[in-house]
């Protein structure tokens, strides 16, 4: 279980690996930042493919190979990124990155949670959900910190990205497999489902995590350049910090109120990122520190409430045999929100500027939050 946590962690940490450095690609490269969010939402295309294509394949090859699979096309993202070959390759990196991806979320959650007694599931489920916002946290904190106070700020994070990767390699190599009779065949890819029985839980769920993950891409993708931009902030170290508070936010979502109900923790996770959403456009509007980064933790508390409350609705509902297909089903829309929304802020931000389509953003997805909300009250 320890191998498989400490795996999840650093295949998710060199997601958002690049995040702090993208300024510094940028002034390498030239490129704007309608570019960033577009190089940024290419991972997010990696994941959907990997999902839709393999959302099912370790139920059938099982965990242990897959979870190999995600480390092995990590390390390919890590090392197209040290050949600095300009936009194209940053591209095909983060387009690597986001299969790594794909293959990691959907199998490392199902791992843990079977790698531990029935009664404990619904502990190892959030287990899970913590090590991913852990890992994708540790990213832009360990990048930064490197940027800023080492040398070769855009080669160093990446070699000792590549470094954990190996000793996660082992790790799971020495982990036992989950599942009880894997083959030796390649399933055919389909589209991940959700079974019946398991729709009226999965539903809110999805609504809730599709507005949680918009913020959280947009923040991921384009804080530094907010910080720099409107607060004229340019410390690399500090920007890894402020997108670091995210992820810890969501973690402390997470573990700290472990004890509230499910349901209702769906419901409080949406308001919750409704009030953060608000101290963000304060921040944009008045361009000061405090509220960006207050709304950033708030932000990723309610993501954590909202997140954790759904992964193990939906984990302890799936039947085993279709359990890694619907959480990948969850996965699907979860990053379907880090996309698709990001890109349209980059376009904005061409148009419009960074603070006017940083206020647009925060308050259409506080209104699909909203709707999330009032749905959620409307359910038995």
């Amino acid at each position: 279980m320890v191998f498989v946590a400490f795996a999840f962690t650093v295949g998710m940490l060199g997601t958002t690996l690049p995040t702090p450095l993208y300024g510094l690609y940028q002034q390498q490269f030239g490129f704007s930042n309608l570019m960033t969010t577009v190089i940024y939402a290419v991972y997010a295309g990696g994941v959907l493919l990997a999902l839709l294509l393999f959302g099912r394949a370790s139920d059938v090859l099982g965990r242990r190979p897959l979870l190999l699979a995600a480390l092995a096309t990590s390390a390919l993202s890590a090392v197209l990124f040290l050949t600095d070959g300009g936009i194209p390759v940053l591209i095909a990196g983060r387009l690597v990155s986001g299969v790594s991806a794909g293959f990691l979320t959907g199998t490392g959650t199902v791992a843990l949670v079977e790698l531990v007694a029935p009664r404990h599931r619904p502990r190892a489920a959030m287990l899970a959900t913590a090590v991913n916002m852990l890992g994708l946290g540790m990213g832009p904190l360990l990048a930064g910190l490197l940027a800023e106070y080492a040398p070769a700020p855009l080669r160093l994070p990446f070699l000792v990205h590549l470094a954990l990767l190996a000793v996660a390699a082992v790790g799971v190599w020495r982990t036992p497999e989950t599942v009880a009779a894997p083959r030796h065949e390649l399933p055919r890819p389909q589209r991940p489902g959700v079974p019946p029985e398991v729709r009226p839980v999965f539903v809110p769920a999805a609504l809730a995590v599709f507005a949680a993950f918009s913020v959280f891409g947009l923040l991921t993708a384009i804080e530094p350049g907010f910080l720099a931009t409107l607060l004229h902030l340019t410390n690399r170290a500090v920007a890894g910090a402020v997108v670091f508070s995210m992820f810890a936010g969501s973690i402390l979502g997470q573990t700290a109120l472990s004890r509230v109900p499910g349901r209702l923790a769906l419901r409080l996770g949406g308001v919750v990122l409704i009030a953060g959403l608000g101290a963000i456009a304060a921040a944009l509007a008045t361009s000061t520190l405090a509220p960006l980064v207050l709304g950033t933790v708030v932000v990723g508390i309610g993501q954590g409430l909202g997140f954790r409350a759904g992964m193990t609705a939906i984990s302890e509902a799936s039947p085993a045999a279709r359990r890694a297909e619907t959480v990948s089903s969850f996965f699907v829309v979860a990053y379907v929100g880090i996309s698709v929304p990001v890109i349209l802020v980059g376009v904005a931000a061409h148009a419009w500027g960074l603070r006017t389509a940083g206020l647009t953003f925060t308050g259409a997805v506080a209104l699909v939050a909203l709707t999330a909300f009032l749905l959620l009250l409307r359910r038995r």
